[in-house]
Formats: structure tokens, C-alpha cells, sequence
């Protein structure tokens, strides 16, 4: 049974549109052209990555050797989950299932935030290791911290391949933190959307798809060479 209070009575249609089918169309292209871009920042990111791969396949490998596959796969997880719950939670929106709605789009956040923890931990062990790029590689391999690598010149670009890219996956997360409190208030407080309203929410679970689809990506060219 849905409930009634969850957004708007009737379909909402702005003034500068006709009718609700060209308002939604005209969001999903805007929505579908944020993604495209956003697509075409991490397609730079991925093509430096295989360029230089190509180059030092064996150090690449080296490297990607002291990457803890477990926790990779682990936050892998965490992240498909959240997906699940995210698509979860859009659904329950359209059908107009307001405890729902919390309880999932809640639980995505909260998924999130153990991903980041987690990262927060292993990015730690790097930092503690002296594998931070141009800030304490050379005082690493000096003092004798560090790892021993076939080439630290050249894993030096390795790690900051891996720092930039899981760093700008994780800035895009944290974005999506900041978006998800917005709806997690106005569901909560206002009760915003429902069956009537549900395409702000619909989009908020693309972005965080698009997120977790770029995580699937960067999980095997890092832990898994």
C-alpha cells in the first residue's frame, strides 16, 4: 500500500514545457549528457593508464602486486550492493513506499561510507609504506621503507595512476554523499518525491551507478594485472 503524503498529488509539468513527456525527455537528455561527459574525464584517465601499461607491462605487474586484492574485492561488493540498494530505493519512490525509500537510500549511503573507510585504511597503509608519489617515494627507498620494486622510477607512475584514479573515484563518491544528505532530508523531512516526482531520485541512482560502474573498471586494472 503506498502512501499518500509521498510527493505531489498530480505529475508536475513546468511552465516552459508542453506536456510531462517532453519535460522527461529533455532531463534525461541533460542527465545522459552529465554521464557522457563525466564518461570522457575517467576515458583520459584509463587511456594514460593503458598507454603506460603497454609501455612497462612487468612493472605494472610488480606493482599491482602490493595492491591487497582482498580488500579491493571486498569494496567491490560493498559497492554493487549499494547499486542494488540505490535501484531498490528508486523503486520504491515510484511506487510510492516511503519507509521503504528511507531505509534503502539510507543503507546506499551507508554502504558508501564503509567503501571509503575502507579506502581510508588502505591508502594508509601506502602513505605508511613511503609509496606516495613525489612526496616520500625517494625518503622511503632511502631509510629502506619501501617496497622492494623491479623499477621504483618507473612504479612511481604506476602509484600515481592508482592515486589520481582511485582519487577522483573517490571525490565523485563524496559528491554523492553530499547529494544523497539533500535527499535523504528532503524524503525524510518533506516526504519530496513520490510517484508523481521520482525523477530527481532516478537520476541521483544513475550518478551513483555510473560511480560504482567505474569502480568495476578500476578494480581489475589495479589489483588484478
Amino acid at each position: 500500500m503506498s502512501d499518500a503524503n509521498m510527493g505531489p498529488s498530480e505529475p508536475i509539468v513546468s511552465h516552459h514545457f508542453k506536456d510531462r513527456e517532453q519535460q522527461t525527455e529533455a532531463s534525461h537528455i541533460g542527465m545522459w549528457l552529465f554521464l557522457a561527459q563525466e564518461v570522457m574525464f575517467f576515458g583520459g584517465l584509463f587511456a594514460a593508464y593503458f598507454y603506460y601499461r603497454t609501455l612497462y607491462p612487468e612493472v605494472f605487474k610488480d606493482c599491482s602486486g602490493f595492491l591487497d586484492y582482498k580488500i579491493g574485492g571486498f569494496n567491490t561488493i560493498v559497492l554493487l550492493l549499494s547499486s542494488v540498494t540505490m535501484a531498490t530505493c528508486v523503486y520504491f519512490t515510484q511506487t510510492g513506499k516511503w519507509k521503504q525509500q528511507m531505509f534503502f537510500l539510507c543503507s546506499t549511503i551507508a554502504l558508501g561510507f564503509t567503501f571509503l573507510f575502507v579506502k581510508y585504511f588502505e591508502w594508509k597503509a601506502k602513505w605508511d609504506g613511503g609509496m606516495i608519489p613525489h612526496i616520500r617515494w625517494d625518503e622511503a627507498m632511502q631509510v629502506g621503507h619501501g617496497y622492494q620494486l623491479l623499477d621504483p622510477v618507473k612504479g612511481e607512475l604506476f602509484y600515481s595512476l592508482y592515486f589520481i584514479m582511485t582519487g577522483m573515484h573517490a571525490f565523485h563518491m563524496i559528491i554523492g554523499f553530499g547529494i544523497g544528505a539533500v535527499f535523504i532530508y528532503l524524503c525524510a523531512v518533506k516526504k519530496e518525491y513520490g510517484p508523481n516526482k521520482y525523477l530527481p531520485i532516478e537520476y541521483f541512482g544513475l550518478y551513483w551507478h555510473f560511480v560504482d560502474i567505474v569502480w568495476v573498471f578500476l578494480f581489475p586494472m589495479l589489483y588484478l594485472i
